[in-house]
């Protein structure tokens, strides 16, 4: 009985490694395909192209940082980041007669609140998180048109120029996203934080069991995408000038397909914001392409969501014991 079983094993685990090496087949074929169809792109090598490429991966890169410590704690993803970066863009812009720095202080103190509210929810009382985030999003639209009046904001001061210009030829915003990826990173891989984190999001049973106090986890992550959430919404501000809540809209969305495209576990416990990092770079890349060769946004989301349906499938393939 003994031998069977261990013959059964075997197989399993046999079964178990052919999935991951064809999902590892099929990612690296995808890459290089990525990669022939944005070097064969007119233009793609462009400096004006890089430059859009670099921005796309700020702002979109420190939203996806933020929703990597949502998923890594088994939460899935949260629909309301998006309008978070708008909020604390709002924030932000109408501060700024305080003075830049408090104007900072103010939109990240908001982000990290609004969010952490939601991880109260969720940790606390175990609510779903999908819908608490989409009440979250409705919360911050409506209480924005209240406040504003559906008009768009300009900023009451000035200091925007420290979120502009270049240092050493790499755009101001993609060294604030580096920065945000490397303390993020650092979070994961070398706190009791992190690894508090993965674990929760591994077997919250057994977290629990261990004597972790996972509501404590699952809200500190939230307040960490909050933070995230609100470094773009303070590079997005800063760019136009001006803001309303369309600025973040569809951000939520390419951060998600960011999260997973880099290999992050949608269902917790495994992954990293490097891996991140390298979704966002593939997003925007592709981003970048299909404005290129002039897709509408419309056919832009479809095929986003394409590649996130695609993942998702292929996770479920590697998965399988």
């Amino acid at each position: 009985m003994s031998a069977i079983s261990l013959r059964a094993g075997f197989r399993l685990a046999g079964a178990g490694a052919r999935a991951r090496h064809l999902v590892l087949a099929v990612r690296i074929a995808a890459g290089a395909a990525l990669a022939i169809f944005a070097l064969t792109t007119p233009g793609f090598t462009s400096p004006l192209s890089i430059n859009a490429l670099l921005n796309a991966i700020s702002f979109i890169g420190c939203v996806a940082v933020g929703m990597t410590f949502i998923t890594l704690t088994g939460n899935i993803m949260s629909l309301c980041l998006g309008a978070t970066v708008s909020a604390s863009a709002l924030i932000f812009l109408a501060s700024l007669s305080l003075g830049v720095a408090w104007a900072c202080l103010l939109a990240m103190l908001f982000g990290i609140i609004i969010t952490a509210a939601q991880g109260v929810l969720i940790g606390y009382l175990r609510a779903n998180p999908i819908l608490v985030s989409i009440a979250g999003l409705s919360l911050l639209i409506g209480a924005a048109a209240l406040a504003t009046g559906g008009q768009r904001i300009y900023p009451g001061g000035a200091g925007l120029q420290m979120f502009k210009g270049r240092i050493i030829g790499i755009p101001v915003e993609t060294i604030y996203f580096f920065a945000t990826a490397a303390i993020g990173q650092y979070i994961v891989s070398w706190t009791r934080l992190g690894r508090v984190m993965v674990m929760v999001g591994s077997n919250l049973r057994a977290a629990t069991a261990a004597g972790i106090d996972t509501a404590i986890a699952v809200t500190v992550a939230y307040a960490i995408a909050g933070a995230c959430s609100a470094v773009s919404g303070v590079l997005l501000a800063a760019r136009y000038g001006s803001g309303d809540m369309e600025i973040g809209a569809g951000y939520d969305y390419a951060a998600i397909a960011a999260v997973l495209v880099g290999g992050t576990s949608i269902q917790g416990g495994s992954g990293s914001v490097l891996r991140t990092m390298i979704g966002v770079t593939v997003i925007a890349i592709i981003e970048v392409v299909l404005l290129l060769r002039g897709f509408s946004p419309q056919l832009q989301y479809l095929i986003t969501g394409i590649i996130v349906l695609a993942v998702i499938m292929l996770h479920t393939v590697g998965e399988r014991r």
